[in-house]
């Protein structure tokens, strides 16, 4: 008889076991009932004779009403059944909490809604134009699992044949006919649902702006004939059951304006006019020339929807208030007395003159215009904050430089410094900052400290001449302009090597024409530098290097600047968002102008101001990213996201070098993430011998080219991970021999990029986000990355930052 030995499994065998067994059950098919089939999804195909117009869009539609969801797989994997199976029969524990967190219940075939899946579909064809259309499907069963495939077929979509606008000599008709040139209903177009749907919100906006305050969307109606093969006559009309009041323009009899209204309001102060307006007076907060100015609503005006969208954004954007709410009342028949002569009666005797400082008691214009025009009452509600705070931030201090550490910022604000509501802003800082070593031993500059102060007074209007041709009030823009004016002193301290003193005072203007655009013009930002405490090293690091002797030799940067930014951010429902940023900045040029008629140079053959050379440059910064989201869900994080930054800085006239702190440095955790703050470039150059511990200095430059490609993925909540790859570097425009290889050259620029990429992990908790990526050097400026002895290395670098890079 012969005996059979079966050996145990051998380890690597056991392992492939156990791989396939966890395979199994992740697959998810084993948790699913018998008799029942596991949905894995459909497939939506559009069979048409004639290509329609939009197919993709349409295509999306469909699949959109397609339901349930599968359950989410990853090649073939369905962990969240796995988990979901952990809490099945628990109502505690850690199955149970994995199971509620991360699970999901199995989806099922018998909970697909075929018929109502197929109407639905229906519904969208039609709304499309498309009344022939047709739908079917098949289940494509396996052992385990079903898919189920729709079919939509369809022949060419009905298209509109001729519009018409409703006829007759009523206002409200010839107030919807005047709206005919701008309609989105064009003869020839296919009839599409959507577009008659906007079409309606189109002319209700157009009829708000002409008074027609009670009217709505709901009272159009769009009649359509389709006795033509495929072709439609559209007719609008006004519904039968629309209200009197809706059908009739309403202009404005008073506005009210209340600067300290709160729910509980007994306001007893008697009001006075200014302006045209009535007024209560707040004295200890506004005068009325600062509320007046915002306020774009005006008595014996037409009602404007614009006008008052337009007053309760100028009135938010001032700063000055938690909320602000107009209403408006109907006046009652037969009320056509002017309120002026009540509220003079009410008012204090030392208001009572026809001229005050808070404005004017000039009675209202009577009300005048056609017959069948309405009137309302605008009051304009607006809830302050508290005039004055103080507010302390520790925290930690991140910079685009590499620098690191702890911070005290601490800010005294007052909403209406000179009752014109300007605010006022005071800023103390005191920090200190630490980088890590980008060089050997001995790196200079790895220690800071800051002690700054500085003071802004934001205006709430444009301060400019009269002008011809400019209104300083836009009146067309929603937001509020505002001109700047600013002063600072800063004290920064590189332990042991030298300390540094900034003085600057600034003055410009900024405003915006529409929610994704701003401008800013600053014509006056006047910085001193100075410096003091320097080392017998830094003294002698000085001396070596020229452009450094240049960069941080005392000076005066009388600068003026443009910087325009369009950012579609602010519109969170886009799918795909551009954000771009243009700055130009110019330093000395008048200085230089006057000085070369009554000037005199120096000894180096520079021109000076009170025996102190000032800087002469032109430097041009460019900025361009893109957001887009992968999913049509606003709330859902995961998307693609790339950056490209060009700059160019150009030294010429007093200047032979741009001041050290208007030069580009790359690097860290903002730009090239695989590369210390200021460890690229510029060009090809790389430190070597001493000038490794000093390598934070030298690798600055006068031009910058910069990507950035990341894609972002939500994990799980307030957890979010990254795939990154960054590449940039910097140039000198002028050769110096000390950094050989650092001049920019055309032909070669793009065979210098230094590249770097690596995968990070973002806590995100809406107010702040702590951010980790480790990223690896693939090349550097000057070929194969090496470390500090010369010797090829990938070494990566954790970077920890506050924000997300851009």
């Amino acid at each position: 008889m012969k005996a059979y030995h079966t050996p145990f499994l051998s380890l690597p065998h056991a392992s492939a076991l156990a791989l396939l067994l966890l395979l199994s059950a992740c697959s998810g098919l084993k948790y699913v009932p018998a008799k029942e089939k596991l949905y894995t999804g459909s497939t939506v195909k559009i069979e048409a004779q004639q290509k329609p117009k939009n197919e993709s869009a349409l295509q999306t539609e469909l699949e959109s009403v397609v339901r349930p969801k599968p359950n989410f797989s990853f090649l073939g994997l369905r962990p969240k059944l796995f988990f979901w199976h952990l809490g099945v029969g628990k109502t505690k524990g850690f199955g149970h909490f994995l199971a509620g967190k991360l699970g999901e219940a199995p989806v099922l075939l018998s909970q697909v809604k075929i018929p109502a899946t197929e109407n639905l579909m229906l519904n969208r064809l039609y709304n499309h134009g498309f009344f022939e259309g047709k739908v079917a499907h098949e289940v494509k069963e396996q052992e385990k699992t079903a898919q189920v495939n729709y079919t939509a077929t369809v022949s060419r979509a009905y298209t509109i044949r001729s519009l018409t606008f409703p006829p007759g000599d009523t206002l409200l008709n010839a107030a919807i006919r005047a709206t005919q040139p701008g309609t989105l209903l064009k003869v020839g177009d296919p009839y599409d649902l959507n577009v008659l749907t906007n079409e309606r919100l189109r002319i209700d906006e157009a009829l708000k702006n002409q008074g027609y305050y009670y009217f709505s969307a709901d009272a159009l109606l769009f009649q359509v004939d389709s006795t033509y093969h495929k072709e439609l006559n559209v007719f609008v009309t006004v519904k039968g059951s629309t209200p009197a009041r809706s059908r009739q323009p309403y202009k404005l009899r008073q506005v009210t304006l209340n600067t300290n209204y709160v729910l509980t309001d007994t306001t007893s102060r008697p009001p006075i006019m200014a302006d045209g307006f009535r007024y209560f007076p707040d004295e200890t907060m506004f005068r009325a020339k600062a509320i007046t100015r915002a306020t774009f609503l005006f008595p014996d005006s037409l009602y404007r929807r614009k006008r008052r969208d337009q007053t309760l954004s100028r009135l938010m954007s001032l700063g000055t208030f938690k909320f602000v709410e107009i209403r408006f009342r109907p006046v009652a028949a037969g009320d056509s007395a002017g309120p002026t002569a009540r509220y003079r009666a009410n008012a204090p005797a030392s208001l009572r003159a026809d001229s005050t400082a808070l404005g004017t008691t000039l009675p209202f214009p009577a009300l005048s215009g056609p017959p069948g025009l309405g009137r309302l009452d605008a009051d304009v509600l607006m809830t302050q904050l508290k005039k004055k705070s103080l507010r302390a931030e520790l925290g930690l201090v991140s910079k685009s430089n590499g620098f690191v550490g702890p911070g005290l910022k601490v800010t005294y604000r007052n909403h209406s410094a000179f009752h014109g509501a300007e605010q006022l802003l005071l800023n103390a800082v005191a920090s200190t900052e630490t980088q890590s070593q980008s060089g050997g031993e001995g790196a200079l500059g790895l220690t800071s400290y800051e002690l700054g102060l500085d003071a802004q007074l934001l205006v709430p209007r444009l301060i400019v001449p009269n002008l011809p041709f400019f209104n300083p009030r836009l009146v067309n823009s929603d937001f509020q302009p505002r001109t700047t004016f600013g002063a600072g002193a800063k004290l920064v301290t590189r332990a042991g090597f030298f300390s540094e003193q900034l003085f600057n005072a600034n003055y410009g203007y900024s405003f915006k024409t529409k929610i994704t655009n701003e401008q800013q013009i600053t014509p006056i930002d006047v910085s001193y530098v100075r410096l003091s405490n320097v080392s017998d090293a830094f003294t002698a690091l000085l001396a070596q290097k020229t452009f450094l002797q240049n960069s941080f030799r005392e000076q005066f940067i009388l600068a003026s600047s443009y910087r325009y930014t369009y950012n579609q951010q602010v519109l969170e429902q886009r799918r795909q968002q551009i954000y771009f940023q243009g700055g130009l900045e110019t330093s000395g040029n008048l200085a230089a102008l006057v000085s070369s008629k009554v000037g005199t140079k120096n000894d180096d053959g520079k021109y000076t101001i009170g025996n102190q050379v000032f800087s002469q440059y032109a430097k041009l910064d460019l900025e361009i990213r893109e957001y887009y989201r992968l999913s049509d869900d606003p709330a859902k994080g995961n998307r693609l996201v790339g950056r490209l930054l060009a700059g160019v800085g150009r030294p010429y006239g007093n200047s032979d070098v741009l001041p050290y702190i208007k030069q580009y440095g790359i690097g860290g955790p903002n730009s090239v993430r695989a590369f210390a703050a200021r460890g690229i470039g510029p060009g090809t150059y790389k430190p070597t011998g001493a000038d490794v511990a000093n390598s934070f200095y030298d690798q600055v430059g006068d031009i910058r080219l910069e990507g950035n490609v990341e894609y972002r993925q939500d994990l799980f909540p307030y957890v979010k991970g990254a795939l990154f790859m960054d590449a940039g570097n910097i140039w000198l425009v002028n050769d110096d021999p000390a950094r050989p290889g650092g001049q920019f050259k055309a032909g070669s620029f793009l065979n210098q990029l230094a590249v770097g990429a690596g995968a990070g992990i973002r806590i995100d908790v809406q107010f702040f986000v702590i951010r980790f990526d480790y990223a690896v050097p693939l090349r550097a400026g000057y070929g194969t990355p090496t470390d500090d002895a010369g010797n090829p290395s990938r070494t990566g670098r954790l970077n920890l930052a506050i924000g997300y890079p851009f």
